[in-house]
């Protein structure tokens, strides 16, 4: 249950700090609002909605699901400090796990711990983490568990942790002619299977992908990447300047798969990664896998540039695509986002 505004802006401890005193020195004349172990994440989403609010996590882990509307435009969400390990919000829902008022499952999308509609949202310092795990639970078939299900335009997260296993991120958008833009700066994200995946516009600069070790007898045992571009979007998920390492034996993962949803039959996933460190875990031979056959890796929009890394070697040409030098220029981040410009952050 949502607590009111009132009673949250003079319960919370910390309180409402005025732009200009005390901790919101140096922010402007955004109104700032702390959030501390005892106290609620959403419960502040819920109490600031709406334009020039940043909301400070304090160190502490913060067992709750997180929603922010898309009325909650322009939000900041930060830790209070530089590293993001300080300040956890994670949640355990799957796919399918039963709601608890009896009325299905979860689903992939609201399987996620923080979600957000909210246009030119920021993140930074925080991790967001889904600990659901498939050995605690055999009962379970439907074993994505998201951390982060994010649809808004101009959706910047910088030094944010992302934890999961299978769909780790959902990178996605509102709509299937919404190009929604994402903006990932310095952010570490885990998992196994398709954990970087959605149909966003998904810029990924000076990233740490990191697959994990699975118990299974079979490979592969996942992939970093499942794109579901829209066919209309001529930009997909770019990684730059960023690095793939793995907690598996190497060649255990591929780098990724085209994701051609059942409700969006015409998607044309999207994928370029350059000028990135790709280890020994992703497959060199064969990085690209299908989904389904009916929609074969090689037909999709997959390419690469400069990459360098054990898990980069071209040893098969046609299974490489590589992105001829003249296109190199189109798939940047400023191509990717167009007329807006994130700046990292320090």
């Amino acid at each position: 249950m949502a607590v009111p505004r009132r009673t949250l802006l003079t319960g919370i401890a910390g309180g409402l700090v005025a732009a200009g005193a005390g901790p919101a020195a140096g922010l402007g004349r955004r109104r700032v609002l702390h959030v501390r172990p005892g106290d609620s994440v959403q419960a502040a989403v819920d109490a600031v909605a709406g334009a020039g609010w940043t909301i400070v996590v304090h160190p502490g882990t913060y067992r709750e699901v997180v929603d922010v509307p898309v009325e909650a435009g322009e939000l900041t969400l930060r830790g209070a400090t530089p590293d993001p390990r300080d300040a956890v919000i994670v949640h355990d829902n799957a796919n399918g796990t039963p709601k608890p008022d009896g009325s299905g499952t979860y689903g992939t999308a609201g399987s996620a711990t923080f979600t957000s509609a909210a246009p030119g949202l920021t993140v930074r310092n925080l991790t967001l983490a889904n600990d659901w795990l498939r050995a605690d639970h055999p009962e379970i078939t439907g074993t994505q568990a998201v951390a982060a299900y994010v649809t808004g335009d101009r959706s910047r997260f910088s030094r944010v942790r992302l934890l999961a296993h299978q769909d780790t991120l959902f990178a996605d958008t509102s709509a299937l002619d919404a190009f929604g833009r994402q903006y990932f700066s310095r952010c570490y994200v885990e998992g196994d299977v398709d954990f970087v995946f959605g149909r966003a516009t998904a810029v990924f600069a000076d990233c740490h992908f990191h697959t994990l070790q699975r118990d299974v007898a079979f490979t592969p045992k996942g992939m970093v990447f499942a794109p579901s571009t829209a066919r209309a979007n001529p930009h997909g998920i770019l990684a730059v300047r960023s690095r793939i390492t793995s907690g598996a034996e190497d060649a255990a993962y591929k780098l990724a798969r085209p994701w051609v949803p059942s409700y969006e039959t015409t998607a044309w996933p999207s994928l370029v990664v350059r000028d990135s460190w790709i280890g020994p875990g992703i497959d060199p031979v064969a990085p690209y896998t299908n989904m389904r056959d009916a929609y074969p890796w090689q037909s999709m929009r997959f390419a690469e540039y400069r990459n360098t890394g054990p898990g980069s070697v071209i040893t098969v040409p046609e299974n490489r695509p590589q992105l001829p030098p003249a296109e190199a220029g189109l798939h940047t981040p400023a191509a990717y986002l167009g007329d807006w410009r994130p700046v990292p952050s320090p």
